[in-house]
């Protein structure tokens, strides 16, 4: 089909050539001289394979009329002249002698007659698809938000591809003075506060949220509107998708609850992240998980000398591989594959590879898990990230940022106590070390694989029900890239034996995660799809906190990262409670493990239901809003 098109387009072209030439006699003589018409039909047919050469060369029969933009005019333009210049220098030289006017005149109309051509079938295809469109009544009934570039762009795309059964039949748009005016044919007929009615109204069955600037406030208060109209909901993506490569403009895609609960683009300072990342040797342990492969994609922005990723799973790392060899092809980058658990396989990277800064992000995470492996919890989390620490001094590494949660705070499960240890062990090797070790907290990431996002997405695929623990429960959520964004943010403003405190904003409520989730889907919650709750499991608290009671907030230049004022931790006494440890942990006695972790944590307690229901609920993030209006101010205690 696609050659076909082209044999019409040489043909009409072959056409337009010489009617130009026929039509520049016609101009300018009333009777032709026989011996400029003998010279034309001479050289006809040497001229037409002079123009369609050129055409060729310069790629006319490659462009895609059906999105011809400016550039495409002037490459018909500069066609036209290159040939019709050829042609006159091939006359001279044969000696058929043709006037200059002439050429002159058929260039300028063989340039309208092939351009012509060219919006003819443009003209024809959109025409008729228009039409198409416009009268099927089993088209896609859409209703586009935003009437900008990105909407316009949008319409067109709806309107030339018949096969993806969309039908724009409305367009909202909060500035006045668009509104009743027509976007590719499509009127704008109302504002976000209008959007329930016209949905009514006009029978929508999509609505496409098309603005990819929009700001996280505008975009939650108007996925809030769009979702009481029960239409399936798409987007475009946002500038940053668009502009870091992962998407393109004129991607379509399903709204997510991401796109509901995130917060506003971070601004980062780009100069103090450049200077500890830009040309030096950065190394990511946990590299192919959730917040690692984002470390791994941030990183690549700011140009290191060298990225290596580590990681224990070969899938996840080959996975972030092939991505950032995609998107980042100059970008020197090793994969390597091991475990932090083994202090010989980190000896020889580091002496190999001299790295310069670490982020560890390596870590077993899920909390019913390690309940019940207490013993692979030590020693992957703790004597992993001891190992990671020891090797990383040895070596010289200038900084060590370690990725920490917000279950480190009063912890009531085996996961959250150890990564209260791995806090412990960052801030007295930062005491004995030349490198600065710090550690950066915060809550639960949207869409990472130890999320409840992806649990509950699977279970709505499936039909219901909904399984959450309580009703009540609540969680501080963050997305991924910002996450990730903040520890490298973090991480410039390290100086050594910090605790940085991300803000997370208000603390969500599961429940009505899971009820955004089901209206998203297009379906009723507790009709279409059951929410079943099945009771806490064994660790999980109801309210999670960001500070201990000893720690107070600092504040950095940075609005959404803070400084949990250091605890004391004594290096030797840490050596002691870790040896002892590991003896326990060698036994593997489940009970023993507790009392140890308990020695070394003593905010470490066991979940009881109190606990669980949230005694001294949301105190953490409390006392961070205090702290960041400069109300709080805390005694700096001993913590071991």
């Amino acid at each position: 089909m696609r050659n076909f098109k082209k044999v019409v387009l040489v043909i009409t072209d072959i056409f337009s050539v010489n009617i130009a030439y026929i039509i520049a006699f016609s101009l300018i003589y009333y009777d032709i001289p026989r011996l400029y018409f003998d010279s034309f039909k001479k050289d006809a047919i040497i001229i037409s394979v002079i123009f369609i050469t050129i055409f060729y060369i310069m790629k006319l029969y490659e462009s895609l009329w059906n999105y011809a933009s400016v550039d495409e005019l002037m490459l018909v333009v500069a066609a036209n002249i290159t040939a019709g210049c050829l042609a006159m220098v091939y006359g001279r030289s044969m000696g058929h002698y043709l006037p200059i006017n002439i050429h002159i005149i058929a260039v300028v109309l063989s340039m309208a007659l092939t351009l012509s051509f060219r919006l003819c079938f443009r003209i024809y295809r959109r025409g008729i698809l228009s039409v198409y469109i416009r009268h099927n009544r089993n088209m896609n009934r859409v209703m586009v938000i935003g009437a900008g570039s990105a909407g316009n762009m949008i319409i067109k795309e709806m309107f030339t591809k018949r096969e993806k059964r969309y039908k724009p039949v409305a367009i909202i748009d909060d500035s006045p003075y668009k509104m009743g005016k027509r976007i590719s044919g499509v009127k704008v007929m109302g504002n976000r506060y209008d959007i329930e009615r016209i949905a009514k109204e006009e029978r929508i069955d999509t609505i496409l949220i098309a603005i990819p600037s929009i700001n996280q406030k505008d975009k939650s208060e108007v996925i809030n509107i769009c979702k009481k109209t029960e239409c399936k909901l798409q987007m475009i993506p946002g500038l940053y998708e668009i502009l870091n490569g992962q998407a393109k403009l004129n991607t379509i895609r399903d709204v997510s609850v991401e796109d509901l609960l995130g917060r506003d683009q971070i601004k980062l300072d780009d100069k103090g992240i450049s200077e500890y990342i830009r040309n030096k040797v950065v190394m990511v342990t946990g590299g192919g998980g959730s917040i690692g492969s984002e470390l791994c994609r941030q990183i690549a922005i700011f140009k290191p000398k060298e990225l290596i990723i580590f990681d224990i799973y070969e899938n996840n790392a080959y996975d972030i591989q092939n991505e950032l060899k995609y998107n980042y092809p100059s970008l020197n980058l090793k994969v390597l594959i091991g475990s932090i658990r083994d202090k010989k396989r980190l000896d020889s990277i580091f002496s190999k590879y001299k790295p310069e800064v670490i982020f560890n992000a390596a870590a077993h995470k899920h909390v019913p898990l390690m309940e019940v492996s207490p013993g692979e919890a030590i020693k992957n989390n703790v004597f992993g990230t001891l190992n990671l620490a020891e090797t990383a001094d040895k070596y010289g590494v200038k900084k060590f940022v370690m990725i920490s949660t917000d279950k480190a705070v009063n912890p009531t499960n085996v996961m959250g106590a150890t990564k209260r240890i791995c806090e412990m062990i960052v801030q007295a090797m930062d005491k004995v070390s030349k490198t600065e070790f710090v550690a950066v907290r915060f809550g639960n990431v949207l869409g990472s694989n130890g999320s409840v996002i992806p649990l509950f997405k699977n279970q709505i695929a499936k039909g219901g029900p909904l399984t959450l623990t309580h009703k009540e429960i609540t969680r501080f959520f963050m997305l991924i890239p910002e996450a990730a964004q903040l520890v490298i943010q973090a991480g410039a403003y390290a100086k050594g034996g910090e605790i940085f405190v991300l803000d997370m904003g208000s603390p969500i409520k599961i429940y009505d995660l899971a009820t955004d989730l089901i209206k998203l889907s297009g379906l009723v919650p507790n009709e279409d799809i059951e929410i079943k709750v099945t009771g806490l499991r064994p660790g999980e608290k109801l309210y999670e906190e960001l500070l201990m009671s000893e720690e107070g907030l600092e504040e950095t230049r940075h609005d959404k990262i803070f400084i949990g004022r250091p605890t004391y931790t004594n290096i030797e006494e840490l050596k002691r409670n870790l040896s002892s440890l590991k003896f326990v942990i060698d036994n593997d006695n489940e009970e023993e493990i507790k009392k140890a972790i308990k020695q070394m944590v003593p905010t470490y307690k066991e979940a009881t239901l109190r606990q669980q229901q949230g005694q001294g609920k949301d105190m953490g993030h409390k006392e961070h809003m205090e702290n960041k209006k400069g109300i709080a101010e805390k005694e700096v205690v001993a913590s071991v």
